[in-house]
């Protein structure tokens, strides 16, 4: 298991203002809302989440990185555990992969990116609908943070099994109490944030052997 970032330079490319969100509205009322992964969520008001979540091709140099990284040739297999509307997948088969993905939000598969909804589908994290070693890698973003505990030590194990490669994941983390009360902040649908030795930990307990990052708010 590694620490690898590869999501600094996309996550630092957008401004936050931390206290809007706690000031301006009623944050407790916005999370109810956003927690439902609805349209809201996606493509409402900012308040409530993305504030429209549109294809941009900024994944583009994650997608090659983790390629370089895990050495995936075309072809290979590539899952993508909370794919939203499938930006990730898209720029997988780009490369030539084999990508797929699947979403809890019936409201994102549904107005997936038209080239990969054959290849996306609605699915739980905590139940991946692929038999064993499936996979060459195995990635989730900003998604196994939004499970109760019990939930996401079940996930982290669905990714060890069906992948026959590399595994990695990305998660809000704190390293400072400054980052800590940021992420309280701004986060919406979290139900798990730690400290990146704690989720190292938490990997060990679920038997994940794969990669991880987290994503701080500073």
């Amino acid at each position: 298991m590694a620490y690898i970032d590869f999501i600094e330079k996309i996550h630092g490319s957008t401004k936050r203002n931390y206290l809007q969100r706690v000031v301006e509205h009623d944050k407790a009322a916005c999370a109810t809302i956003s927690k439902q992964f609805g349209f809201d969520y996606f493509d409402g008001d900012r308040k409530y989440g993305y504030g429209g979540f549109r294809y941009d091709g900024r994944w583009q140099s994650f997608a090659r990185d983790l390629a370089r990284h895990y050495r995936l040739e075309p072809g290979m297999r590539v899952l993508d555990v909370g794919c939203a509307k499938g930006f990730l997948v898209h720029d997988f088969r780009e490369l030539g992969m084999d990508a797929a993905g699947l979403d809890v939000s019936a409201y994102a598969i549904e107005h997936a990116m038209d080239d990969v909804k054959p290849f996306v589908q609605v699915g739980s994290a905590v139940s991946l609908p692929f038999p064993d070693q499936s996979f060459d890698l195995v990635v989730s973003v900003n998604t196994l943070h939004n499970l109760l505990i019990g939930d996401l030590v079940t996930a982290l194990g669905e990714m060890e099994r069906v992948s026959r490669g590399g595994k990695y994941f990305i998660v809000d983390g704190y390293r400072t109490e400054e980052e800590k009360v940021n992420l309280m902040y701004w986060q919406l649908t979290c139900e798990c944030f730690f400290r990146p030795e704690e989720w190292e930990w938490i990997c060990r307990q679920a038997g994940y052997t794969g990669d991880f990052a987290c994503i701080y708010m500073e």
